[in-house]
Formats: C-alpha cells, structure tokens, sequence
C-alpha cells in the first residue's frame, strides 16, 4: 500500500482547479487571517504559496470542508506536516477513548471525544485525497480503520458501564472485549477496509450467552441489545461536534423480527437452514472489528461452509445477478451517462465490479480458498492467478474501481453526504470534474465514460449473454400436445434427423415428468438454455443419439435446477458436457449418479494444466479440511478421487492430454489416495492395538500402478511391506496383536479401506495376487521374507512383474530399502537365452489360453500392448543394469524402459516403431476406458468417440483407423519375433 507520510505542500499544486476564483481569493484571506488568530503555519499568509492555493481551491470546490475549516480553523495546525502520522494518531486516540479520564466516564465524554476525532479525520483525509498525498487505497483504509477503532471503543466503553451496573463481569480490566463472547463484525466495504468518504457502517453483533463475563446469561437477551441501542446512539447522533457513523444493523439475520444482537448459536443455525444467497455473498467481506476479536474470526470459520461451498452453486449465481437486474428496474440505472448517473449502482458502476469479483468467489471459494479475499481488487488478483479471469480484465476492472471511488469520495466530500450520483447541473458537475482533477466537463466526461464501459463490458460478458436462437434461427416452441411445424423445420435445420420425436422428448422436460424438471424454476432455467443446448447438440454428429442420451441422463438426476443455471452461466461448459454426451457414455452416467461431479469442470485450469502431484495434492488438503472422523475422510477421499478421474476423462476426451500424461496422472491420484488410506487405517489400528516396536510399513505398487500407466477402470496392484525390532514381538495396545496378525489387520484394513463400497462408491479395487506365494501367501509381507522371495524362489514371469514396481507410500526409510531390494533383484546375472526362452513361452500360453476378441482388443493382439511390455521387461531384465534414477524408488513406465534399456537390444528404428506403437495403443486406450464402461466396438461406440479417435490417430474413418492398428501390430510382431522367437 502507498506511503502516508507525504506532505500536502510538496505535491498539491495543480492537483484540483478551484470552481470560482472569487471564492478561492476569500478562502485564502480567510486563512491568512487564521495565521495570526489561530497560530497556524506562516506559510498560509502567503497566497502565492502552493500550499495556500490548494487549500483555497478546495475550500471554493468544497461547502463541507470549508465550514469545517470555518467552525474549527485549529485542524489545520499541523497542515505542513505528513499527514498520515497525524491520522494514525487519531485512530489511536479513538481507540483508547473507552479510557475514562479521571473517574467514570458518560456517554457524553466518549461521544464528544469520537466525534472531535472524526471530524479531524475526516478533514485532513479529505485534504490529502485532494491534493494527491493519498490514493483512493489509502483513503479507504484509513476511515475503515477509524470506524473500527470508534466502534471497539464505543463497544468497550458500554461494557465498562455495564460492568459498573453489575451486569457483567469483566475478565480483563486492560481489554474489557477480551473473551466476552460478544461478535462484531464489519460488514460491506467496512468488513473489506474500502469505506467511502461519507459511508454509513454496516454492522452485525452476536453474542454468545454462556460467556464468562455474563452473571445471569438469562439477562444477556435484554442486556446486549439495549447495549446496541446506546452504541448506535452514540456512533450516530448528531449533537454539535457532529455526528461519528451513521449505523445500520439491518445485515443481521431476519432484521425484521429480531434484536439487535442475537446469540451465536441461533445466528448459525439461521444461516445454516435459511441464510439466503444475498447473505453469502455479504459475508464475504464480513470482519471483526470489535469486541472478542478471536470469537468472530472462530464464527466466521463455523460460517465459512455457507458462505464458500464445497459444490458449486450456480443457482444462487442467477440470485445474485437479479438483485443487479432489480437495481436496475427500480431505480433507471439502465444506460451508461454522465449527468444524474449513479457511480455505485449505475451500469459500469462500482456495484458491478464488486459484483464480478464476489459472484466467482461463491462459484469457487469453496474448492479455492485463495479466492476467499475480502478487498474487491484483492479479489480481482486472485481470480487472475487462479486464471478465473485474464490479466488485462483484472487491471482494467482495478483501474476503473478506484476511478470511479475517486469520483464517489469528491461527489460526497461536497456536503458529506452519503450520496453516489453525480450532480444533473453543469455547474455542479464541473465542481466534481475539477475535484477530480480535470479543468472541463468534456475530460471528465471523457474519463468517466470511458471506465463505465470498461466496466460495463466486462460485467455483461460474465452475467448478460443474452443471445436467443429463437429469433434468428426459427421457433422453438414446446408448449401443448401437438408439433409446432416452424419447431419441427428448426430441429431439422439445426441437425436433427428425427424433429418430430426430438420434440416429444422436449415437451416431456416442459411437462415436468422427470424428477429434475418438477420445479417451476428448474423448468425456467431450463427454457433459458434451450436454443443453445439444441444448437449444441445439433452441431455434434448423430444429434438425436446424443440427444437421447441427455434425456436418459436428465430422467435420472435427482434435481435439475443448479445443472440447468450453471449450463447457462457457462456456454463453454454446454458445449464439453454435450461433447461428453455425444462421445462418452461412461462419463455421462457419472454425471448422473454424481451431479455435483460437474463443479470440477469449471477449473480455469482444467484443460490447460496437467494435474501433477502439488495440483492434486493441494486440491485434496482442502477437501479433506474439516473431516476428522474416519468414515468421513474415506467418504471425502471417494468423492475427490471420483471427481478427479472423471476430470481426467475430460481432458483425454478433449484432447487436452494424452495417453501417456493421463496414465502418469491416474497414477498420482492414486497413490495419493492410497496414502491418505493408509494413514487413516493405521492411526485407527494404533488406537485398538497400538503399535510395535520399530513398526515401519510401507505400500509396494505393481503392475499399471507401479509404472504409472493407470487407466481410468484400471485395479490397483499392490503388495503390503512391513518391518519391525522383534518379528515375534505383540503390540502395545489394549487389544495386542502378534506381528503376522498386526500387519495382516493392517492390510484387511487398507484393502477394505480402498475397495469396500460405500455411498459414495469405491475407491478401487484392489489385486494382490503379485505378493510372493500369491493368494496362498500372507497378506501382508516381512521385508526380509520379500528379499529372500525374490532372490532365491521367485519365477521369471515375477520378476518381470517386478521391474514394473516401485515404493508408493508409508515409510520413508523402508521405502527405501525395499527400493533397493528391487534393484538388486533386477541386477542379478541372468542367462539371456533362458530368459528370451520364457518370456517368449509365457506370451504363448497368454495367446493360446486368452485370445483377443478383435482388432480393437489392443492389450492381446499379436503385436499388442502385451508384447511391446514383455520386450520392454525382457530388456530391463537382460541388461543387468540399475534403474537410471539412484535408488530406484521412482515409477518407471514401459516406454520409460524402453528408452532406458532399449537400445542395448533393438536399433533404433526397431525401438521407434515398438515406442510408435506404445503411444498409438496408450492413447486410444486412455481415451476409450475413460468414455466406455465395455470394450471398444466400432458399431455400438458413440459417434462423437468416433470422430475423436480418428483426430487422435490422424486417419480419415474408423476403417483406415483399423488398418493402421493392423500395420501397427505387424510391425511390432516382427521385432518381438527377433527378439523373443516364439515356441
């Protein structure tokens, strides 16, 4: 924030342009007189002076000023000094004013004391905005920082005088607030420190009954709002010195039918069961400025689930907005103008920026908590690096937002009234215009309007798109029981095969048949965004299939009406969701099973940032932030997870990623769900059986999970590794275990933990079919038994398996030697023939016993997926070597290894076509697990994943796309053949 310590007389000049030179003449003799009567600076008698020059012209451009000056010549005293100093020490003397001066203090002292403090508040910070010394920034902050101090003041004084009455016992005599239990906080632009020059404050006071300072907590439904009553009065009645704040409590829950305090408890469950859209969006500048400071931020955090919700809200988005709408009919803010315009509520207005910041904090805060800022430019900064919002949107909507506070502050430093609409006269107007800094109306206008449109602009682009297809395209018309031709003629022309029975899905939405279009609303929302949604459908091949499949969808959602107001909120969001019912069964039926599953989508970042480790760690910290109770986490952990892959899906769907990013990214959402799992169960075992001596556990991933080559159907493979001081040693709990029992609870436990289905589905299943002596070996493994498995008694076909593992989670040292088991297990000797040998007779028998269905089953043709990983595996085992990366802990994928190992083996256009290969087979893979539940046939698959496919493998059909599939495979059959020949 900009220094405060400047002095008026070394930038004033030239910053505002007196309105009449007569009346700055007499200002200055005015001042010159002062100088002898009063003692202020010699530098006013000077009228060439700078400083006595802007001070005239701003008491010719301001009434308010100048009577101020008038009725107390003594505040300018210090005026050719910094002036922040002084201000700083204002809101310190408004701070202490509680502190009674000898004796007891009345009502009356601290009235007088606030208010011959705001007075020289209000003047010098009024000179300095003037004259430049401080930014709009500044301006705001320091009047919101006085109304704080005055209010905490005023609060801690009628706590005094309540304690005096036996009311209340004060625990600290220092700080009488402290753990009182009593709430206030800033509400609006005192909540958020932007105050305007003449602003009223908005308040809300809670209070919390079983508090220690209060005797009988009978009393305190009495007793606190009378207290609100005297701190209203003495904040804002007017008595000769003036008046402090004008107050309003009317934020206050219900305001209508209850006090003016209200218990914590009840303001919670108001806003719990029926706080109202308005309410969130006011409580996100909501501060506390007074009272048990502690209290509020604690109330506040309890608030915080309503205000930010974890699911996204679109339909209160629409709620928002039409208060806009109502500002708009009810007062004739409708065009943007200069003379009588509204800079707050106005079109372009200072409401409209706040509004753009504050709707996307409700749409977002909830999974972004860095958007939960209270400043409307902090909000603006925070939507751009959350990339909600472009840089250039964010600079221009902050420009205008302090032009315009600009503006407000001169409008009301005329009279110091609380008003925002710029005067009708000319005369009046060029007064704003030359406060501003502009010597005409024309330039003032010229700026004025130039930032309202800017603000216009951006505003109407997030809330206002209006476009209908009905007028341009034709009718749409689905009312009563026969066809509209013009309805059936649309339908045709925009794509649609089939208008007739189209139109009789259509009516049954209208008609309410389906759960999700029951409500009156739902059905509204829903004829909003129907020329975009059959424009979008249309656009798509095979419209009426795709259709279709929104119909299925929509008869089983449970309510329609946040999906039919985000879609409309979001034509970008139409568009990906009718893409993902025209190409992608599998993700729509997650979308109907889960529907809030859609928040995720509106990630500014989901198609243009691949979700690593930190991307998806940082997501899952503050979804899990809150849940304590076991059940609760594993739930939570299902919901994201479910999310995330779905979010996979779509970035695969679209072609936003490949294959190979989507496998290593299911893999880290993976991994950190099974140590989010594991974690969970052992801190749940130790309380039942505690723990043994020099216990360490550890999670050893096989198969696509070990080489991060998950796909989104794909089991997880894994083996449980566990060490401890005595391996016959028993726990310390209340229910001791011995160790084989210990760790196989532990393990029971995290299979159950991943794979048991809840309400919220299952995580993964789990396959442990790879640990030594497979099912017929303990769940869980001694890290020294794994050791002496794998280096003595384990086959070929295992230790292949084996080179796709690595550590995944749990301890961190045995991690690591496990690690280095592996390594050494995959550097031993071995006879390079004997080893092609089994290999080649393990493909043989996968062949003869598991033969592929058709082309497309593209793990099990000859030339598959299953052959280029047995030449990648048959490489890494063959070369004897270490893993690139010391200590071997890190995932390494088949192409990884091919890269790795390969060229030992292969020449290098042998190499390319088997890697060629692998990401042809990855891709379409990744693509057609996530979009289908069954395997991939050309004849059944959806059109819209047709299209895809092709795009994705460059060929022009499906056929051409099958027989580069058949080269493929040719191809990669040869060198497995050179490699590895065949029993």
């Amino acid at each position: 924030m900009q220094e405060i310590d400047g002095r008026l007389a070394d930038s004033a000049a030239g910053r505002i342009f007196a309105l009449d030179e007569a009346a700055a003449r007499e200002a200055a003799g005015e001042l010159a007189e002062a100088v002898e009567s009063h003692g202020l600076p010699a530098v006013l008698a000077d009228a060439e002076a700078s400083l006595t020059a802007f001070l005239a012209a701003a008491f010719a451009l301001s009434p308010f000023l100048h009577d101020t000056f008038r009725s107390r010549p003594d505040l300018l005293c210090g005026i050719d000094q910094p002036i922040g100093p002084q201000i700083e020490a204002e809101i310190e003397k408004a701070r202490t004013a509680w502190i009674a001066e000898g004796g007891s203090q009345g009502d009356g002292e601290i009235m007088t004391r606030l208010r011959q403090s705001k007075q020289r508040v209000a003047f010098l910070t009024a000179l300095a905005d003037l004259g430049g010394i401080f930014k709009a920034e500044v301006t705001t902050d320091l009047l919101s920082r006085f109304a704080a101090a005055a209010v905490a003041a005023t609060l801690d004084h009628l706590l005094v005088s309540a304690a005096g009455e036996g009311k209340i016992r004060l625990l600290s005599s220092e700080d009488p607030s402290e753990n009182s239990g009593v709430v206030v906080l800033g509400m609006g632009k005192l909540g958020a420190n932007e105050l305007n020059y003449s602003s009223d404050i908005d308040i809300v006071v809670f209070f919390e009954p079983e508090a220690g300072i209060i005797i009988d907590p009978d009393d305190a439904r009495e007793l606190f709002p009378r207290l609100m009553r005297r701190l209203v009065r003495i904040l804002q009645e007017r008595t000769g010195d003036g008046y402090v704040f004008r107050t309003d409590l009317r934020l206050r829950p219900d305001p209508g039918s209850t006090p003016l305090a209200i218990p914590v408890e009840a303001a919670l469950i108001y806003y719990e069961s029926r706080g109202q859209n308005w309410e969130r969006a006011a409580f996100i500048k909501a501060r506390p400025i007074a009272g048990d400071i502690a209290a509020g931020e604690a109330f506040l955090s309890e608030l915080a689930p309503f205000i930010f919700r974890k699911y996204l809200d679109y339909a209160a988005i629409a709620d928002i907005h039409s208060i806009k709408r109502q500002i708009h009919a009810h007062k004739g803010f409708g065009l943007v103008a200069v003379h009588g315009h509204n800079v707050k509520l106005g079109r372009g207005g200072i409401r409209e920026i706040e509004f753009f910041a504050q709707t996307q904090q409700l749409i977002a805060g909830g999974r972004m908590p860095q958007l939960r800022c209270r400043r409307t430019v902090d909000a603006l900064d925070a939507l751009c690096e959350a990339r909600w919002v472009d840089r250039q949107t964010a600079d221009e909507l902050k420009a205008a937002y302090w032009f315009l506070r600009n503006v407000e502050h001169r409008i009301q430093m005329v009279r110091d009234e609380q008003s925002h609409i710029l005067p009708e006269d000319d005369a009046e107007l060029l007064r704003i215009a030359r406060m501003s800094g502009f010597q005409t109306t024309d330039d003032f206008a010229k700026a004025l309007v130039a930032n309202l449109k800017t603000v216009e602009k951006r505003y109407a682009r997030l809330f206002e798109r209006e476009l209908t297809l009905s007028g341009e395209t034709g009718n749409l018309v689905f009312t009563g029981e026969d066809d509209d031709p013009g309805t059936l003629e649309t339908l045709s022309k925009l794509g649609f095969e089939r208008p007739a029975d189209i139109a009789r899905i259509i009516r049954t939405w209208h008609y309410g048949r389906y759960r999700a279009t029951q409500s009156t609303k739902a059905r509204q929302r829903l004829t909003e965004i129907m020329p975009d949604l059959l424009a979008a459908f249309g656009a798509s091949r095979r419209a009426d299939e795709a259709l279709l499949r929104f119909d299925r969808f929509l008869s089983g959602l449970p309510a329609g009406i946040q999906l039919f107001s985000l879609l409309k909120s979001n034509p970008n969001l139409l568009l990906l969701f009718v893409e993902i019912m025209s190409a992608a069964p599998r993700l729509a039926e997650i979308i109907a099973a889960r529907a809030h599953i859609v928040d995720g989508m509106l990630d500014p970042a989901l198609l243009t940032e691949i979700p690593t480790r930190d991307y998806l760690a940082g997501r899952l910290e503050a979804f899990m932030a809150g849940a304590e109770i076991y059940e609760e986490r594993l739930d939570r952990l299902r919901i994201f997870t479910a999310e995330q892959r779905f979010l996979i899906g779509i970035r695969l769907l679209t072609g936003a990623t490949g294959g190979f990013a989507a496998g290593r990214a299911l893999t880290v959402l993976a991994t950190l769900a099974i140590e989010e799992a594991l974690a969970g169960v052992l801190s749940e075992i130790e309380q039942s059986h505690g723990k043994l001596e020099g216990q360490r556990v550890a999670v050893l991933a096989m198969g696509k999970l070990g080489s991060a080559e998950l796909t989104a159907g794909s089991d997880v493979d894994v083996i449980v590794l566990y060490d401890c001081d005595d391996p016959l040693g028993s726990s310390d709990g209340p229910k001791s275990l011995d160790a084989p029992r210990y760790f196989g609870r532990v393990t029971q436990r995290l299979v159950a933990a991943l794979s048991a289905p809840t309400a919220e589905g299952v995580l993964y299943e789990v396959d442990m079919r790879l640990r030594p002596s497979g099912n017929a070996g303990p769940l869980a493994t001694r890290l020294a038994a794994f050791e002496k498995y794998q280096l003595n008694d384990a086959w070929t076909w295992e230790h292949m398996a084996l080179s796709r593992a690595h550590p995944l989670c749990g301890d961190a040292s045995l991690m690591k030697d496990a690690a280095a088991v592996i390594d050494a297990v995959l550097v031993k000797p071995r006879d390079r023939g004997t080893l092609a040998r089994d290999i080649a007779e393990m493909r043989a028998r996968i062949e003869r016993d598991k033969p592929a269905k058709s082309i497309w089953d593209l793990k099990l043709i000859a030339g598959g997926l299953v052959d280029i990983e047995f030449i990648a595996q048959f490489c890494h085992l063959g070369s004897e070597q270490p893993r690139e990366k010391a200590g071997g802990g890190e995932a390494m994928s088949t192409d990884d290894v091919l890269v790795r190992f390969g060229p030992e083996f292969m020449n290098a256009g042998d190499l390319e076509a088997c890697r060629k290969a692998l990401a042809l087979y990855t891709d379409i893979a990744q693509l057609t697990r996530a979009c289908l539940n069954t395997g991939f046939k050309p004849d059944t698959a959806p059109a819209g994943l047709l299209d895809r496919l092709c795009k994705l493998s460059d060929c022009p059909d499906i056929d051409a796309m099958e027989a580069l599939i058949t080269d493929t495979a040719d191809e990669v059959r040869a060198i497995f053949k050179k490699l590895l020949p065949l029993a």
